[in-house]
């Protein structure tokens, strides 16, 4: 049986980590190779950093920040933000990221999964579905959040693993830094129609979501932000409330 990861997330803004509450109202969390080397000693599974403002421009700041992590932590971390070609990915995958995630570059050119698959392979591309609940279904959002589509989330999800992806990052935009739970139904319909891992992001409150993800929502992975960030839970903590609910983790 596969161990479930836990998954810390930062948000990268001129290279600082920061943390907003459904993608607004954002505001400083600290340093983010600080940040990594902390979650790395405290047990996290892997790392996600995504960079919320990425332009062509940022895409050099950004490879020399990911090879300062590469340099300080030993668990597996996925890049985003802006990637759209195969040469953001070999810049990123070259400084030392393990994997890439993909969002609105995708939706907009979906072949990119299939040739990005192709070069690199599908273990190291991340298709990241920013996901809101309206008019009775979940739709698929671009541009970090901004950008409505009328793509629907769960068919966008197999067409997407079907072209490549080997790993969904879903995050619930009417979740994302309530506190209140994971979205359980999509999360759950997704994980049980994809043969890929989905990693469920947006939500995380206390160590019971984690619990109920896992278990009524079938994710592989739980990622979270603020409350690592802010040490309103601790790693260690969680992943011994999870084992101590018949859930297997790595400790």
């Amino acid at each position: 049986m596969l161990t479930k990861r836990i998954i810390p997330c930062l948000d990268i803004k001129d290279g600082r980590t920061v943390k907003g509450v459904n993608f607004e109202n954002i505001r400083d969390a600290g340093d983010p190779v600080e940040l990594a080397v902390n979650y790395t000693k405290q047990g996290a599974d892997e790392l996600v950093f995504l960079d919320i403002t990425a332009t062509n421009e940022k895409r050099k700041t950004l490879s020399e920040l990911v090879r300062q992590i590469a340099r300080n932590i030993n668990i597996p971390f996925t890049v985003g933000g802006g990637i759209s070609s195969a040469e953001d990915v070999s810049v990123l995958l070259n400084a030392g990221a393990d994997k890439i995630s993909v969002n609105t570059a995708a939706v907009k050119n979906p072949q990119l999964l299939n040739d990005l698959s192709n070069q690199f392979g599908s273990q190291c591309v991340v298709l990241a579905i920013d996901t809101k609940f309206e008019n009775k279904d979940w739709f698929v959002y671009l541009n970090g959040g901004r950008v409505k589509t009328e793509i629907k989330t769960l068919a966008w999800a197999k067409e997407a693993v079907e072209r490549g992806a080997g790993e969904i990052l879903l995050t619930s935009m009417n979740n994302d830094g309530t506190k209140n739970g994971f979205a359980l139904d999509i999360t759950k319909e997704i994980s049980e129609s994809v043969n890929v891992p989905v990693i469920a992001s947006g939500g995380a409150g206390n160590m019971q979501h984690f619990v109920d993800v896992f278990k009524k929502g079938k994710a592989d992975a739980a990622l979270a932000a603020s409350i690592f960030h802010y040490k309103e839970i601790e790693i260690p903590g969680l992943k011994k409330f999870l084992r101590n609910n018949n859930i297997e983790v790595r400790i």
